[in-house]
């Protein structure tokens, strides 16, 4: 079975599995022919003698030129080589050609159904170029659509109108974006499972922070969920609660992931929106037969909700890494200092991962600064490209700042499970089995012993072992 390709509909699950997972991807045969008529209209344009940007002139200052080469196409691409640095993961570079795909499906572009073909043979035989990561301000991803382009085309010339119809999209943006964004939600979901046992490794006076009535009174659907997913994870235990109030970081779980949920909830929308969106120019208007000028390419609502995301996971990552140090606190849990096995020990213990998570956690703060505001030099194109989204950059911070997310989880969730161990009283079911998938990769550090290697809690987080 493979997913079909009709220029709409594709969502950020279809993503994940086909950019992660290999599942297969075809054209719908409406697509083919919406493709086959838009293509129509550029060939009356061209044997017309029409100007339409892009396709009988050439680009940026350059529109009031005609093109009269026939290697013009190969050569624009080409000349878009710019992309510098290391290569982009390859699961970033299928969701881009896939992207790319539905795009060409849409019919709106010159591009013959033959290329989209291409792209899809591509992406199914897992024969993608490489591609470099920088380079792009986000007004089209002309850096990395350059190095994807040229290494699909081979030696085989584009059409005419075909090179800016693969250069001028924002699938690189875009197909991150939506692989940034499924694990940020993924992220904050496990994050809830860590946070369930924090609450049971202080102590934490569950009642305060999950009573029926905080829901009510304060209407978020985020929250909502937040709230029903804690009450799930800590359904059945037997731990003591210590205090009548605990610190926030503890205390405001549900409302700071409810917040999460919701900010992410809406930045989830603003991303499939864009995977099926025309973000190209010229427009290919079939029902007119012409070709229009546009400026599609402008992806302000992309990346201004990516600066969102990265804000929210700063903050939940961040009270994550407070509840952490806490953990490690005597006064705070009851427990031996930085957790040790018993009281009185003259050695560290687990009290260096607390500069370690907070290590992690300032850097995803520092990835959190919203770069939708940044600006270009107006001289640029002789002032005419005068506004960029820095998307590009807005979806590769979320993915670092994912991936720091995770060093930050592995952590508290080793000193949750340290701290549960001392506390010797019974976990709910659901926080008992994540206590045992800690577990099976950590184990208890008792007296004398080094510290864990982390690496394979970090992979179980990545690789969404705990979620539930």
């Amino acid at each position: 079975m493979s997913l079909g390709l009709t220029g709409s509909g594709l969502t950020i699950g279809d993503v994940v599995r086909v950019a992660r997972h290999g599942e297969q991807v075809s054209l719908h045969p409406a697509a083919l022919g919406r493709m086959a008529s838009a293509r129509a209209v550029v060939e009356r344009t061209l044997a017309d003698g029409v100007e339409a940007y892009g396709v009988t002139t050439g680009v940026g200052v350059r529109k009031s030129f005609r093109v009269t080469d026939d290697g013009h196409e190969a050569l624009l691409l080409r000349q878009h080589l710019i992309a510098q640095g290391p290569m982009l993961p390859h699961d970033v570079v299928r969701a881009a050609a896939l992207r790319l795909a539905n795009a060409l499906a849409q019919g709106l572009s010159a591009a013959r159904p033959e290329l989209a073909e291409r792209v899809v043979r591509a992406l199914n035989e897992d024969e993608l170029p490489p591609v470099r990561s920088l380079g792009s301000i986000g007004q089209a991803d002309l850096a990395q659509t350059a190095d994807l382009a040229l290494g699909l085309m081979g030696d085989d010339a584009p059409a005419p109108g075909e090179g800016i119809a693969l250069l001028n999209q924002n699938a690189f943006s875009t197909g991150q974006a939506a692989l940034a964004v499924h694990d940020a939600i993924a992220l904050l979901a496990t994050l809830d499972v860590a946070a369930a046992l924090d609450l049971e490794a202080l102590g934490a006076n569950r009642d305060a922070l999950l009573h029926p009535q905080i829901a009510s009174v304060r209407p978020s659907p985020g929250l909502e969920t937040t709230l029903a997913r804690l009450r799930m994870l800590l359904e059945g235990s037997g731990v003591t609660p210590r205090s009548l109030q605990d610190p926030l970081s503890f205390r405001t779980v549900p409302q700071l992931h409810g917040a999460a949920r919701d900010a992410l909830d809406f930045v989830r929308t603003q991303v499939e929106r864009e995977l099926n969106a025309h973000q190209s120019n010229p427009l290919v208007v079939v029902d007119e037969g012409r070709l229009v000028s546009v400026g599609n390419f402008e992806v302000a609502a992309l990346a201004t909700a990516l600066d969102l995301a990265r804000l929210v996971v700063a903050q939940v990552v961040t009270s994550a890494a407070e509840r952490s140090v806490k953990l490690l606190q005597a006064p705070l849990t009851g427990l031996p200092e930085g957790l040790g096995a018993r009281p009185g020990l003259a050695e560290s213990a687990l009290s260096e991962l607390g500069i370690a998570v907070q290590a992690f956690a300032g850097e995803a703060r520092l990835l959190a600064q919203p770069v939708s505001h940044e600006v270009v030099s107006t001289t640029q194109a002789e002032g005419i490209e005068d506004r960029t989204t820095m998307a590009p950059l807005a979806a590769r911070r979320l993915s670092e700042q994912v991936v720091l997310g995770r060093r930050v989880l592995s952590i508290e969730l080793l000193l949750a499970a340290q701290a549960c161990d001392l506390r010797a009283e019974p976990l709910a079911p659901a926080t008992a089995r994540a206590h045992a998938a800690v577990r099976e990769r950590a184990p208890f550090l008792d007296a004398g012993d080094p510290l864990p290697d982390l690496e394979p809690l970090v992979a179980l987080v990545a690789e969404e072992g705990l979620l539930v």
